[in-house]
């Protein structure tokens, strides 16, 4: 069969095909998953959150990738040496790495990757016109007289990297999308529309785009990499991407088996496939199959603390002692068991969540229900038995009301009044940045998988807006401990320093801690090879169907 002819009937099928048959054609097979909040662009420059990474993660490579126990491994880049006490990193590229075929390339042909290639486009990250919202990235590069740039191709295979100073974290960010390499003739070619006509090195190759309706991929036939036996990746034939947006028809969609895969789980069906503790429901035991694990994000609600600002001056939480009641005055245990079906873990430890090699609630000790040390710090703040307290104003996104509600009740018990209040995404985000609310909702996901992407949140050089310090938490021994970490390279002594900067964040109650979500993906019984990691990356070139 031409490829031509191959691409017309899978597209067919694709568009027009409405029930649960997987053989499309012959043995063509497809993964179906659904995206409810839209995908504004395929540019991995502006991939910023899971909507987007997912579709970018299937169509383009970096030089390095991360696998599912959060290691860094070869990808586009067959080794790596780093040197001067962690300062450059020398990047060797395989030859057998080539862009997918595009009108931009001469005959329609795409051509090999070479370092010049991620030179190119690292600077397209870098350039204010791109306006990528990773530019972030590359804040730690060395801008030498002989490398300006802060990374150079020394020739076609080979790539280095300059830091200012050691990161740790350096190798497990280049694994982000941003760091993806795309090809400067398709680039210029479409110009602002790349993100519309993605041209990539990855295992899926972008085929056709409908709005609101589908979006499909399509098997890289001169893909690079292959399993242990030698088979070449990807197995499937196409991905295909849905834009329901309600979330309620995409269960019903993947009830009735038109969709391949259900990531998370709305609170409105959740008991329908969840037992209390967290399990599949028996009866749905040999049609899907639930797979959990750690994922890298804290679930938490924050506190403004810096009394410079009128607004934290004269809110009760000004007081460390009102925090510290907050955080003893509510079971968590019994919040996860009813409201989310354990599906996350009760945050008994501090900001850094499990999954992480430096989360350790046995040396990070941190809050347990327990409502007469919560009456006990009430009374120190100054208010015994709540008396004298005012209302302290929570504000959050419809999606946690239902926490913030048991929260409220609990709360009141000990004396605490709370009153909610709902906001809107934007709305609410840019309330949280510009320091506007005293009391917020709060999650943090991992963008590398390093407890100092946590961290960073406190450091009271990072205020928003400019940074993610949203708490304005300020404290001279953290900031000394966290200036003092980014310099040690040793992990252990590393982690120990990691665990003191949480401690600090418990003594000083500056946040919450809820919970450390979990990811919750439900697949049909007879996928295999799709596997799960605690960054939540979806990545499709191992996924088979059993007939």
């Amino acid at each position: 069969m031409t490829r031509l002819l191959f691409y017309l009937i899978l597209i067919s099928a694709l568009l027009t095909n409405c029930g649960s048959k997987r053989v499309l054609t012959d043995d063509l097979t497809v993964f179906r998953y659904n995206e409810s909040k839209g995908i504004a662009s395929l540019d991995p420059a502006y991939a910023r959150n899971q909507t987007l990474i997912w579709p970018v993660n299937q169509l383009f490579n970096g030089l390095v990738q991360m696998d599912d126990s959060l290691a860094v491994q070869p990808c586009i880049a067959h080794s790596w040496s780093v040197a001067n006490n962690g300062l450059s990193y020398t990047f060797h590229l395989r030859n057998d790495v080539v862009f997918h075929d595009s009108e931009a390339f001469p005959d329609s042909v795409g051509r090999t990757v070479t370092a010049h290639d991620f030179e190119y486009s690292f600077s397209r990250i870098l350039d204010p016109q791109t306006a990528s919202p990773g530019t972030w990235i590359f804040e730690k590069l060395d801008f030498g007289a002989d490398h300006p740039r802060g990374f150079k191709a020394e020739n076609d295979s080979t790539f280095v990297i300059w830091l200012k100073e050691p990161f740790i974290p350096f190798l497990g960010i280049l694994t982000m999308p941003y760091c993806c390499v795309v090809p400067r003739e398709a680039a210029s070619h479409f110009g602002n529309d790349f993100g519309r006509n993605p041209v990539g090195t990855g295992p899926f190759m972008f085929k056709l785009w409908r709005e609101d309706e589908k979006l499909i991929l399509v098997k890289n036939p001169r893909y690079f990499e292959r399993d242990e036996t030698g088979e070449a990746l990807p197995y499937l034939d196409a991905v295909s991407i849905s834009f329901i947006k309600d979330k309620q028809s995409e269960f019903l969609e993947f009830m009735k088996g038109n969709l391949d895969f259900l990531n998370a789980i709305h609170p409105s069906y959740k008991d329908v496939l969840l037992t209390r503790s967290g399990e599949l429901m028996p009866e749905f035991n040999g049609r899907f199959k639930l797979i959990t694990q750690a994922y890298l994000n804290t679930e938490y609600l924050g506190f403004l603390c810096d009394t410079s600002l009128l607004t934290a001056k004269e809110s009760p939480v000004s007081s460390v002692f009102v925090r510290k009641a907050i955080n003893y005055g509510f079971d968590r245990v019994k919040m996860m068991k009813y409201l989310r079906n354990n599906l996350g873990t009760p945050a008994l430890s501090g900001f850094v969540p499990e999954g992480l090699p430096s989360y350790s609630p046995e040396t990070v000790k941190g809050y347990y229900y327990n409502p007469d040390t919560a009456r006990f710090f009430l009374a120190k703040a100054g208010y015994p038995g709540g008396a004298g307290l005012p209302p302290i104003l929570l504000t959050t996104t419809s999606d946690y009301l239902d926490l913030c509600e048991y929260i409220q009740f609990e709360l009141s018990v000990v004396g605490i009044k709370i009153e909610i209040e709902v906001a809107t995404g934007a709305s609410f985000r840019n309330k949280v940045a510009n320091s506007n609310l005293t009391f917020f909702r709060g999650s943090w996901i991992a963008d590398y998988p390093d407890a100092e992407n946590y961290l960073s949140l406190f450091y009271s050089p990072n205020f928003s807006p400019a940074g993610p310090n949203t708490t304005h938490f300020s404290n001279n021994s953290y900031d000394s401990l966290y200036r003092l970490s980014l310099q040690t390279l040793n992990p252990v002594e590393r982690y120990a320093l990691y665990q003191e900067m949480d401690k600090k964040l418990i003594e000083n109650a500056a946040v919450v801690p809820l919970f450390y979500d979990k990811v919750i993906r439900f697949i049909p019984e007879n996928l295999s090879g799709l596997g799960s990691n605690p960054l939540n990356l979806l990545t499709l070139k191992r996924v088979k169907f059993r007939n």
